[in-house]
Order: C-alpha cells, then sequence, then structure tokens
C-alpha cells in the first residue's frame, strides 16, 4: 500500500463479515442444521436460522458503510448505518498496536490491528479485518507515524529473548489455585455421589455445576490466550506473540510501562516458580463491552518461569528494580491484628526511582512502580487503623488494572511517604507529571 493509498479512504476485507460472525456460522452448522436434517422442530429451527441470517446481513451492512485513512496524522475510521460515527485517533497518542487473528481469522488468512491510546475514548479504534500481510503492514506504517518517521520506514528488528515452555504452562496452570479449587470441588462431588446422598446432590449440583465450569474455563483459557508465548526485544519496546486458537501479537513500548506485577502462588514456590505481568496505560472506555477481550487478558511477560528468568526480564523493563525486600519493610507487630494472616507477607520500600509493595497470603503479589509514572498517592485510614496508629497509602498510575498499595503502615510512616512520594515522583521525571499527585 503506497503513500497515496494510505491517504485516501480503505475499505475492510470483504470477508470481514465472515470473521466477525463465524462463531453465529458455526453456531448455525453445528445447532440448527442437524435439527433440520433430522427432522425436529422446524419452526424453531427456521427462525434460529432466520435471526442469525440478519446477523450476517448486519455484518455485510457494516462491512459497506465502513471505511478508513490515515491523514493528517491521524488514523480516522467511519462506521454507522443509521447512527454514523467518525473516530479520530492521532498517532502521536498511540500506546500500541496489536494484530490479532481469530481463529476463523487465521483459517481465511486475515487479522485484525487495534490501536490502543491511553486516555478515555471510544474504545473502537480497530481495523477488523484486513488480510494478514496488510495488517502487518498497516502496523508498521502507523508505527512509523508514531514515531515521527515516513510512513514507508519497515518496523525495526527484533532480537528474541524468551520462547515459553508449553509444558511447564500447562503444569502451572494445573498447580494454580483454579485449578486446585477445581479439583477439591470435584471430589467434594465424587464423594457425594458414592456416599449414595441423592437428595444432597440434586440440591447442590445445579448450583455447582456452573462453579466448576467456569472455574474451569479459566484456567483453559489462561492456557489458551499464553500458549506458544515468545518474547523479543526491538528499539520500539518488547514484542509479544502468544495464542493457540486466536493469535496475538503486541509491542509494549518500554517507556510507557507503568507497573510490574511479580506473582508467587503458594503451589509454585516448591519449584521456584513465578509469573511476570506488566500494566500499560490503556485506553478507558465510557462502555464496559467496548475494551473487548482486550481487557480479559492481561499481559504476561512470563506466563511461569525461574526466578532468575523474572529477574532478567525485570532488568529489561525496570532497569534498577529490585522485588527482594530489604529491612525495614515490613509493617509493624500490632498490624496484624487487622492481617493476621498475611501480616508476615506486608512489605512496602521505595528508593528514588521506585515505589514496591507487597501482599498475599497464598498468592505473594509484588507490585513495582516507576516513580516517574505515578499519577496520584492517597492516604487512607480506618476508624480501626487510627486506634492502631496505622494508615494505608496507595500509589496509582495511568494503568487500568493495578497499583502499588503499602498496607498497615505506621502512621506516622504514611505521612512521611505522603509527603516523600510526590516529590521524588517529579524528581524522577524531571517534570511534573501529568496527572496530579495529591491526597485522594
Amino acid at each position: 500500500m503506497t503513500g497515496p493509498e494510505m491517504a485516501g479512504w480503505v475499505r475492510l476485507h470483504p470477508l470481514s463479515p465472515l470473521v466477525r460472525f463465524g462463531r453465529s456460522v458455526g453456531l448455525l452448522l453445528v445447532v440448527v442444521a442437524p435439527r433440520l436434517l433430522w427432522g425436529g422442530d422446524r419452526t424453531g429451527s427456521w427462525i434460529e436460522a432466520a435471526i442469525l441470517g440478519l446477523g450476517v446481513v448486519g455484518g455485510v451492512v457494516f462491512w459497506l458503510v465502513t471505511r478508513w485513512r490515515v491523514h493528517d496524522g491521524e488514523l480516522q475510521i467511519e462506521t454507522g448505518f443509521l447512527r454514523r460515527q467518525s473516530i479520530r485517533v492521532p498517532l502521536r497518542r498511540v500506546q500500541a498496536i496489536d494484530v490479532v487473528a481469530p481463529l476463523v481469522g487465521r483459517l481465511l488468512g486475515m487479522a485484525e490491528v487495534r490501536v490502543e491510546v491511553a486516555g478515555r475514548g471510544s474504545g473502537k479504534s480497530r481495523l477488523a479485518y484486513l488480510h494478514r500481510d496488510e495488517a502487518w503492514a498497516v502496523r508498521a506504517r502507523l508505527l512509523a507515524l508514531a514515531h515521527g518517521l515516513p510512513e514507508q520506514t519497515p518496523a525495526p528488528a527484533e532480537q528474541p529473548l524468551l520462547v515459553m515452555s508449553n509444558g511447564r504452562l500447562v503444569a502451572s496452570a494445573a498447580l494454580g489455585v483454579p485449578a486446585v479449587l477445581l479439583v477439591a470441588m470435584t471430589v467434594a462431588v465424587v464423594v457425594v455421589i458414592a456416599g449414595g446422598n441423592s437428595p444432597v446432590l440434586l440440591v447442590a449440583l445445579p448450583s455447582v455445576l456452573p462453579v466448576l465450569v467456569g472455574i474451569g474455563s479459566l484456567t483453559v483459557r489462561r492456557v489458551v490466550a499464553e500458549f506458544g508465548l515468545t518474547v523479543a526485544e526491538a528499539p520500539d519496546g518488547l514484542r509479544l506473540r502468544s495464542g493457540l486458537l486466536q493469535t496475538r501479537a503486541e509491542t509494549i513500548p518500554l517507556g510507557r510501562v507503568q507497573a510490574v506485577r511479580w506473582i508467587e502462588p503458594l503451589t509454585w514456590r516448591p519449584f521456584g516458580w513465578c509469573r511476570l505481568e506488566v500494566d500499560v496505560a490503556r485506553q478507558r472506555s465510557g462502555r464496559r463491552g467496548d475494551e473487548g477481550d482486550s481487557a480479559r487478558v492481561t499481559r504476561a511477560l512470563l506466563p511461569v518461569g525461574s526466578r532468575e528468568q523474572a529477574r532478567w526480564l525485570l532488568a529489561r523493563v525496570l532497569p534498577g528494580a529490585s522485588e527482594c525486600p530489604p529491612l525495614g519493610s515490613a509493617p509493624p507487630w500490632r498490624a496484624m491484628v487487622l492481617a493476621p494472616l498475611s501480616w508476615w507477607a506486608l512489605r512496602a520500600w521505595h528508593d528514588e526511582r521506585f515505589v514496591v509493595t507487597r501482599c498475599g497470603r497464598l498468592w505473594w503479589t509484588t507490585v513495582l512502580v516507576p516513580l516517574n509514572k505515578a499519577q496520584s498517592v492517597r492516604w487512607r485510614q480506618g476508624p480501626v487503623h487510627r486506634q492502631l496508629r496505622l494508615a494505608t497509602i496507595e500509589i496509582d498510575t495511568a494503568g487500568r488494572n493495578w497499583r502499588a498499595v503499602a498496607r498497615c503502615r505506621d502512621a506516622t510512616e504514611a505521612d512521611e511517604l505522603l509527603a516523600l512520594l510526590p516529590t521524588l515522583a517529579i524528581s524522577a521525571t524531571g517534570l511534573p507529571p501529568s496527572g496530579s499527585l495529591t491526597p485522594g
């Protein structure tokens, strides 16, 4: 696609409606067609087929009324039949550009380009769908324009850093908290059945079965989403590719990382395993449904690996940061009244560049926040906290997933942190941060 073509309006791939409504078509083939062939309730089947057909027609209409272009430093998308929408995405504010290929799209050689911008907006800045090669070419051109380069500039070369072991991924999912709960509940159901408590089973099964299905799907979804993860490093950031059914390729600009989370579940600690996740500034939508499945999957730099691998990746993302708590990072003894089961795991510390907190009972969670990304510092104290002379400090970022929370700190220490952290945040950036640094 040449420069003039990029400046003119372009339609999506003609097969986009088929990919968009691939699940509906599959449902039509799997559910409705056999009922028609086997002489079932033809009236109900024809109604379902008509509804699905209307959905497909809607997809075709959506394709006809949707067009896009790159003009004046913006990605411009126009769509809508009855209610027209014109979306303008300033490329200078782009946080990430991902290429996502669902299963039907992979079979047809198509992919979706998702452009994510920090701040509050539409959440529909996506091109679904383009030919796979065209999607990668569009992504390279948008990234070049976002960095102020000529649009013909190719994507920079990358250096592979890590290839995830799928066997370890499956094993970690089997040892995860959801899987352990699933096994425990399944064993309980089997014991009830073996004991002949049929009345109890008939009452409990309708409530337990959806829970079992939900827990199982959570574990399976994580494995499917993170299957075959590869991490590479390029001048524009860390590049992640993963997915078993739906593949996802995304780039995490290192300068836009808002926080890193280090997780150590109890069942992983005997093996020395941990998980490393990253949070970046993301577009916040006014409607939950606008965010799509990008909100459901957390970006994992290391789904499961050794502590040495996690430290090596952490050094790439946040040079100089450490997850090891120093002496004096524990809360006072009186915090045991409020957190009797997790007091021994609570930690909080900081230096001139980072603030780090840890909490959790069976699931240790360490959050590392660069001070130059701090948006606000909040001081909280409930009535019981006041009696125990304790307070909690929360550090917010432009990310949407986590915040650093220093729980149950000495009230004097919390007052000092409230006064000190905003000053350190300003010093870390050299300029006043874009967000506020005031008590919440």
